[in-house]
């Protein structure tokens, strides 16, 4: 892993007297959970008691070509950079909230706590792992799974007022806590974060699907986008990271940090 962007003084030391350093060559190597950790640190509003508001970032990754998977499945499109990076991300957030066709396509399983950042979860007084938060309408889940049933902090499921009552009831007698979060049959974006935020979760993750993130875009939610380019061409008809309704103007975000490594680039953007 090397840095890209923002240039620091050792890149531009190492640059300007002609160094061999690993900043600027092409060498690459594994960055600790700690140097990635300093590095995707949620912003300080995000991370202090009595904040004005939660901060909402995705993590997505797109082939060259444009495409957010290969065969129904992100895995194949990844590498071994990028699940650390993935690991990473999960392990700053207070919720990782996701996509009912994400958890079904995916195979979702629970987020486990990992030593590597017991100290710094404790520190910031967050639970050992983040808490994964289901959003669905129809609620077409198997609650059986361990998703639901053996996770170390409860799952949520997000939804609307006008879900299958029958569901709901469902999801409740296995004991998974249903959260209302819009008037019509699914959650609506704005809402969901500010659910999320009344228990005590601010610091946000989502890992899509692209329908999921496209809401939280058109809704204006979206305060941070760190998105894995992938050095493959894929062609076909593969979905892009985000789908669904246009906002009437498009967002500018600015990039606020990239890396590189193996011919990956991780891309940091935040809204401007």
């Amino acid at each position: 892993m090397r840095r890209l962007f923002p240039v620091t003084d050792q890149t531009h030391s190492a640059a300007a007297s002609g160094g061999d350093s690993a900043v600027v060559s092409g060498a690459d190597r594994d960055w600790t959970l700690d140097e990635l950790a300093d590095a995707y640190a949620y912003p300080r509003a995000a991370r202090t008691g009595g904040i004005a508001r939660p901060w909402l970032r995705a993590n997505m990754v797109s082939t060259l070509d444009g495409a957010a998977h290969h065969g129904g499945r992100s895995q194949s499109i990844s590498s071994a950079a990028d699940m650390r990076v993935f690991g990473t991300l999960r392990a700053l957030a207070d919720a990782v909230v996701v996509g009912a066709e994400t958890v079904r396509l995916e195979g979702y399983r629970p987020a486990r706590a990992r030593d590597a950042f017991a100290a710094r979860r404790a520190a910031a007084g967050q639970a050992p792992a983040p808490v994964i938060a289901v959003v669905s309408a129809s609620l077409a889940l198997d609650f059986s799974l361990p998703l639901f049933t053996a996770a170390p902090v409860p799952t949520l499921i997000l939804t609307g007022a006008a879900a299958p009552p029958e569901r709901i009831l469902a999801a409740e007698k296995a004991g998974v806590e249903v959260v209302i979060a819009g008037d019509g049959p699914g959650a609506e974006p704005e809402r969901v974060v500010h659910a999320l935020a009344d228990r005590g979760l601010v610091r946000l993750l989502t890992e899509g699907g692209p329908r999921l993130l496209g809401q939280f875009v058109a809704a204006g939610v979206l305060d941070e986008l760190c998105l894995t380019v992938s050095p493959m061409l894929t062609s076909g008809h593969a979905q892009r990271i985000a789908g669904g309704p246009a906002p009437a103007v498009p967002e500018r975000f600015a990039l606020a940090s990239l890396l590189e490594q193996d011919g990956f680039l991780f891309t940091r953007y935040r809204r401007v």
